[in-house]
Parts: structure tokens; C-alpha cells; sequence
């Protein structure tokens, strides 16, 4: 059974989206059990939420730029689904989930200026999820920006 981890019972215009996607992951888990890669399960879910007429993106690029003015860019943020131009979805396949994992949808709630991400894990007995929500001074709670972006050159 999943459990939501978020703090209290903060409810929003996006529940009835995120338990949607929520259901559709653990179905994926259900059928897939844990332990495959994280890429098997994203196809996985991108199968299910198709399944239900969910509209969604996988992997947008949110591109960084160092001056905005002069669009210089340097990278770009890269989440594995977002779904409705609402709930910035990222996946995992792991042990654990820890403060990193946290900070990453944070940094693309940041820079996608969308209300709400959901951190799903595959990787144990029972499918975890997280609601995530942007702090109000979201730069305090970046950890290391440089590892949640693909540098411009390396993309072409």
C-alpha cells in the first residue's frame, strides 16, 4: 500500500490529479514489484497515465540561465514527467529516499514555477511517494544545484 509522507494533510486543487498519478504508480508497482531500473518504471507509468487520458510530458527541459537578460544559458533541469503543466513527477528506484532527492524536485518546482511535485519510489517493498511543495524561500533549501542540470554542451 502507498504511503503519501507529507507533512500534515495539505490539501490543494491538485489532489485529484496527484492520487491519480499515485494510483497509476502503484499499480505500476504492483505488476513490476521492486528492484528493475528506474527507466522500466517510467515507461511503465507513462503506459498507465496514457491508459486513463492523463495528459503529460516526459522529460521536459527547463532550461537555467546564469543571466536572464542576455539568455546565457547553462543547463537545464530535466524532471521525468510533468503531468497536466501542474505536478512536476520524479521517479526513483532505490533504497531510500534522502534529503538530495528532495532538493532535485525542489529545484524543478523552482525553475518550472509549478505549484506541486510528487517524489515516487519504486525501489522498495512498498511504493513510496512524496507531495512536494516549493518553500517560500526556495533558494534555502537548494543542495547543490550544479549535480540537477545537464550542462548545454552535452545535450547537442
Amino acid at each position: 500500500m502507498s504511503r503519501d509522507e507529507h507533512e500534515g494533510n495539505q490539501y490543494t486543487p491538485y489532489d485529484a490529479l496527484t492520487y491519480k498519478i499515485i494510483g497509476c504508480a502503484m499499480a505500476v508497482h504492483k505488476k513490476l514489484g521492486p528492484g528493475l531500473r528506474e527507466d522500466t518504471y517510467q515507461r511503465s507509468l507513462a503506459n498507465h497515465l496514457a491508459d486513463i487520458s492523463v495528459v503529460f510530458e516526459e522529460e521536459k527541459l527547463y532550461p537555467v540561465y546564469d543571466d536572464p537578460e542576455q539568455q546565457r544559458l547553462v543547463g537545464y533541469y530535466i524532471p521525468d514527467f510533468v503531468v497536466e503543466e501542474s505536478v512536476i513527477v520524479e521517479i526513483k528506484a532505490i533504497k531510500g529516499i534522502d534529503n538530495r532527492h528532495l532538493a532535485q524536485v525542489i529545484g524543478y518546482l523552482a525553475v518550472s514555477c509549478l505549484p506541486i511535485g510528487l517524489l515516487i519510489n519504486f525501489g522498495e517493498p512498498s511504493l513510496r511517494n512524496r507531495r512536494v511543495f516549493p518553500p517560500q524561500k526556495i533558494i534555502d533549501h537548494l543542495i547543490n544545484r550544479q549535480w540537477l542540470f545537464i550542462p548545454d554542451g552535452i545535450r547537442k
